[in-house]
């Protein structure tokens, strides 16, 4: 049980119970998808309170917790809660509760000391059991669906929001319970725009086009991206993508539990460099995908955590020419011992054919 993982953290802060704002966290440990909520966890209880919109559904997805219905706000519910159980001190979530939403709540607990916890519920989310993963391949399942349709459609006039609404659409009536972000479709210059916005702009034939899609099915967010072109390409486009595709390919085929994230993000990083562009590849190589399409854990400069086998991680070396173009390519990894396992198999081409 998941909870079985979080109790020994109570100990070790010496904590009384924890509180559990987050909704990926709440889901994670609860099975509880509503949108408002909050989980009360000690040593031996296990406290789920939510008001009367989603009582019923807490009910149904989370038949081991106790049940508490907030009837006006959850600080006035707290006090009865705090004593019924014991508490003095209690973890709360500091990166995800506002300033006023903590003052609100220790003004409404005199006697109950606020210590701030950092990524507790994150740290369990970053490696996944079979259950996740196998929520998992589907959503890729149906990204890589969703863009073999596009390829069957896509045509030199189409627009960046109606190819983005063609991909959406699929997703929606294929079993996506949404789309995992704000797909970015972008052609031409705006490419070199790691995360633009689809607008009216017309794809000319020629035209490099970067394209970053995901969706949710089951709770669980996918994130792939291609970069092709549609028609007959420069050969500096072609030599850029063949970079990045060969920087992907080193990092799929080097990267393992037990690298850190550095370690991950230089596999990429450089033959970027060798081949003179390191300065346009200006993101990390991955971050982790689960119930949030940003997770734990993360491939870059910056990130000294080591990979875990069971840990999912995107797979995404980039290059971006201001005023040109921008190429990304990116597939969606479990980490495992010996390597890596690949789950995004729509095929990588710089020319749609």
């Amino acid at each position: 049980m998941r909870l079985d993982k979080l109790r020994p953290t109570l100990a070790e802060q010496e904590l009384d119970a924890m509180l559990i704002s987050q909704a990926e966290n709440r889901r994670y440990l609860s099975g509880f998808t509503g949108s408002a909520g909050q989980l009360i966890i000690t040593a031996q209880e296990a406290i789920l309170a939510t008001d009367f919109r989603y009582y019923e559904q807490m009910g149904r997805e989370a038949p081991d917790f106790q049940l508490a219905k907030i009837k006006t706000r959850f600080e006035d519910l707290l006090p009865e809660l705090v004593s019924d159980l014991g508490i003095g001190c209690l973890g709360f979530e500091s990166e995800h509760v506002s300033v006023h939403q903590l003052r609100l709540w220790s003004q409404a607990t005199d006697n109950v000391e606020w210590v701030p916890q950092r990524e507790t519920v994150e740290r369990l989310r970053a490696v996944k059991d079979e259950g996740e993963l196998d929520a998992l391949r589907r959503s890729v399942a149906l990204t890589d669906a969703a863009f073999a349709h596009l390829l069957g459609v896509l045509e030199p006039g189409m627009t960046e929001e109606g190819v983005a609404w063609e991909i959406e659409a699929y997703m929606r009536t294929h079993g996506a319970t949404k789309v995992a972000f704000s797909l970015i479709v972008a052609a031409g210059p705006n490419g070199a725009l790691p995360h633009a916005s689809p607008g009216n702009h017309p794809i000319a034939e020629g035209e490099p086009i970067v394209i970053d899609i995901g969706c949710v099915v089951d709770g669980y967010c996918s994130d792939m991206t291609r970069t092709l072109c549609l028609g007959k390409p420069d050969s500096r486009y072609l030599e850029v993508w063949e970079i990045v595709h060969r920087a992907q390919e080193t990092a799929e085929a080097q990267i393992r539990a037990g690298m850190t994230g550095i370690e991950a993000d230089a596999s990429a990083r450089e033959v970027i460099e060798q081949a003179g562009y390191g300065d346009r590849f200006g993101h990390g190589l991955g971050h982790g995908v689960g119930l949030a399409v940003h997770e734990m854990p993360g491939a870059s400069p910056r990130v000294d955590k080591v990979l875990e086998a069971g840990m999912v991680l995107t797979v995404e070396p980039g290059i971006y020419l201001p005023g040109e173009f921008g190429v990304r390519i990116e597939d969606l990894v479990i980490i495992r011992e010996e390597g890596v396992e690949v789950l995004t198999q729509s095929p990588k081409r710089a020319v749609s054919l």
